[in-house]
């Protein structure tokens, strides 16, 4: 019995050191910007967090402690890695790491908030997105015990933008916002990159708002909605009506866009639906092969623990 327990404990303690050394070399690959080898540590300690620390068994508080950490650490990875924008979207938005984030680090939605925004293939994860930050701004009103919307202008103003355009409908809310958006990514480290997709996309989601409640559009007020001069607006308008993106067209007698009229397509709904479905499919099929994995490394380490056990009774 006594060789046995001294067993496990060593066992706890090898996986404890095993796990220490996973977070240096984690550590160590986004120093020298090896960002596969980082995504892939970044995959393996997230299977022991989840796990409950291997081993050495983890408290939940501990749990909550390395979640914290891996979601921050993450930040290298995912806005450096060519899928990072997808990567960052599933773990931040997992049940265990968005507990995470509303209880310990809620200034990660920021980031969440702008991967969402800039990744067009990921569309179908705004209606999740806008639910967490509107529970997110109200209940800092609840704590407050301010008003709303002055609650949510002392917020991020990503996420402020988030919940002024989707939660509130309030398109000046939204569009008074969209100057600090940008002022907010240009300063931040991770993403500096992205500010420009973010502007422009955010305009887009301003723009297809705002049309959905207008036939006609004002380009001077539309320029005002979108926090741009009228010449860039018109041209703007006129970009994407080239590309294919708005069925509309310029007034110029007026100064105002004509929306056109088009009944809903079915098939174009259905295609939203499922547009991100292969990519939730390989997560869940890389979750599950981690979670293989690791249950293979468990119980090599308990046959091990056992062997050792045997040989000491011998």
């Amino acid at each position: 019995g006594v060789s046995a327990t001294t067993t496990a404990a060593t066992a706890a303690a090898s996986s404890k050191r095993a796990t220490d050394a996973l977070w240096g070399k984690f550590a160590s690959e986004i120093l020298l910007k090896n960002w596969e080898a980082a995504l892939a540590d970044l995959h393996r300690l997230r299977a022991i967090v989840d796990e409950g620390g291997g081993a050495s068994r983890a408290t939940p508080l501990e749990q909550l402690q390395q979640r914290s950490w891996l979601l921050h650490w993450s930040l290298f990875v995912f806005f450096n890695h060519d899928k990072g924008h997808d990567g960052i979207i599933d773990l931040f938005l997992s049940d265990k790491y968005l507990q995470a984030i509303q209880t310990n680090c809620p200034w990660l939605l920021r980031y969440l908030a702008t991967a969402v925004v800039i990744n067009k293939r990921r569309r179908s994860t705004l209606k999740d997105l806008v639910k967490v930050v509107t529970q997110e701004h109200r209940q800092d009103t609840v704590v407050v015990g301010a008003p709303a919307a002055s609650s949510a202008a002392g917020g991020d103003p990503v996420t402020r933008f988030i919940d002024c355009l989707y939660a509130r409908f309030d398109l000046d809310g939204a569009q008074a916002t969209l100057r600090d958006c940008e002022r907010a990514l240009r300063a931040d480290y991770f993403l500096c990159n992205c500010a420009d997709a973010f502007m422009e996309d955010a305009r887009m989601f301003v723009f297809e708002t705002y049309c959905r409640l207008h036939t006609t559009i004002d380009i001077p007020s539309l320029a005002t909605k979108l926090a741009m001069d009228d010449e860039r607006a018109e041209k703007w308008v006129v970009d994407l009506i080239r590309g294919a993106l708005l069925d509309a067209k310029i007034d110029s007698s007026h100064n105002c866009v004509v929306m056109g009229t088009r009944a809903p397509d079915v098939y174009t709904h259905v295609i939203e639906k499922t547009r991100d479905l292969l990519v939730r499919s390989n997560a869940l099929i890389n979750n599950i092969e981690h979670k293989v994995l690791a249950n293979d490394r468990k119980v090599q380490a308990a046959a091990l623990a056992s062997g050792g056990g045997v040989n000491d009774r011998d």
